[in-house]
C-alpha cells in the first residue's frame, strides 16, 4: 500500500514537472525566460522546453503591429493659440528582451514621448502652418519616436494626426473666412463667364457683320455685272438693228416718265439730242424728211 502511494506521488510529481517543462508559444508571440532571476533566453513560436522550478517564463509579448490612439492633447502654437491634437501611433515590438527590461511600460512611454515631441514640434509653428503641415508633422514625429524607442525594442511604423481642433472662436472665424473666399471665387467665376460670353457674342456679331458685308459686296458686284451685261446686250442689239431717228425719239418719250417718278427729282436734265429726236419724230408724223 505504501509502495502504491509512493508510485502515485512520483507519477504526480513527474506529471507536474512535465507540464511545467513544456511551453507552447503561439504565432506572433514571444516569451522571455529567466533562470534564477536572470535573463536566459527568448522563447520562439512553437514547442519549447524549460527547466521547472528554475526557469520562469514571463508573460508573453505580442509581436504584431499595434495601434494606440491617445486622447486629445492641448498644444500651444507659436502664435499662442491652444489647439487640441488627437494622435494615433502604429508600432511593433521587435525585441522582446529590450521591451521587457529596458522600459517598464512601453505603451505609456510611447504616449508620453509622443505628447512631448508633439508640443515641441507644434510650438515652433503658427496655427496656419499647423493646419497645413500635417504630413510634415507626421514625418518628424515618427522620426523622433522611432529613434527614441529603438533602444526599447520597439519600431514606430506610422504616426497619424487624427484631428487638429483650433479654439471655438478661431474655428468660427475660419469658417467665415472660408465662406467669404468661396463667395469671392464664385463672383470671379461668374464675372469671367459673363466676360467670356460677351466676348463670344461680340465675336459672333463681328463675324456675322463681316459675312453680311461680304455678301452685300458680292451681290452688288453681281448686280453691277448683270446690269453691265444687260447694257452691253442692249447696245449690241441697238447697233445690230440700226435704229432710225423715229425709234430713238419714241424711246426718249418712254424714258421721261420714269425719270419723273423720283420724289427728289425737282430738276430735269434734258439731253441736247432730245431736240433733234423730237424733230425727227415730228417729221415722221408729218411725212416730211429731215
Amino acid at each position: 500500500m505504501v509502495a502504491l502511494i509512493a508510485v502515485a506521488a512520483v507519477a504526480v510529481v513527474a506529471l507536474i514537472v512535465l507540464v511545467r517543462a513544456v511551453r507552447i508559444v503561439p504565432q506572433a508571440r514571444a516569451g522571455v525566460v529567466e533562470r534564477l532571476g536572470r535573463y536566459h533566453r527568448t522563447l520562439t513560436p512553437g514547442l519549447n522546453l524549460v527547466v521547472p522550478f528554475i526557469d520562469r517564463v514571463r508573460p508573453l509579448i505580442d509581436l504584431r503591429e499595434q495601434v494606440v490612439s491617445f486622447p486629445p492633447q492641448p498644444v500651444i502654437t507659436e502664435d499662442n493659440l491652444v489647439v487640441s491634437i488627437d494622435t494615433v501611433i502604429y508600432f511593433q515590438v521587435t525585441d522582446a528582451r529590450a521591451a521587457t527590461y529596458e522600459i517598464a511600460n512601453y505603451i505609456q512611454a510611447v504616449e508620453q514621448l509622443t505628447v512631448t515631441t508633439l508640443r515641441n514640434l507644434v510650438g515652433g509653428l503658427n496655427l496656419e502652418q499647423t493646419l497645413t503641415s500635417r504630413d510634415e508633422i507626421n514625418g518628424q514625429l515618427r522620426g523622433v519616436l522611432d529613434e527614441a524607442t529603438g533602444r526599447w525594442g520597439i519600431r514606430v511604423n506610422r504616426v497619424e494626426l487624427k484631428s487638429i481642433d483650433p479654439p471655438g472662436g478661431i474655428k468660427d472665424a475660419m469658417e467665415k473666412q472660408m465662406r467669404a473666399e468661396r463667395d469671392r471665387r464664385a463672383t470671379i467665376l461668374s464675372a469671367e463667364g459673363q466676360k467670356q460670353a460677351a466676348i463670344l457674342t461680340a465675336e459672333g456679331a463681328k463675324q456675322a457683320a463681316v459675312l453680311r458685308a461680304e455678301g452685300d459686296a458680292q451681290a452688288a458686284v453681281l448686280r453691277a455685272e448683270g446690269e453691265a451685261e444687260a447694257i452691253r446686250r442692249v447696245f449690241a442689239a441697238i447697233h445690230a438693228g440700226d435704229p432710225d431717228p423715229k425709234l430713238l425719239a419714241y424711246q426718249y418719250l418712254q424714258t421721261l416718265p420714269r425719270i419723273a417718278q423720283g420724289d427728289s427729282n425737282t430738276v430735269w436734265v434734258v439731253p441736247s439730242e432730245l431736240g433733234e429726236a423730237l424733230k425727227g419724230f415730228r417729221s415722221a408724223f408729218d411725212g416730211t424728211a429731215p
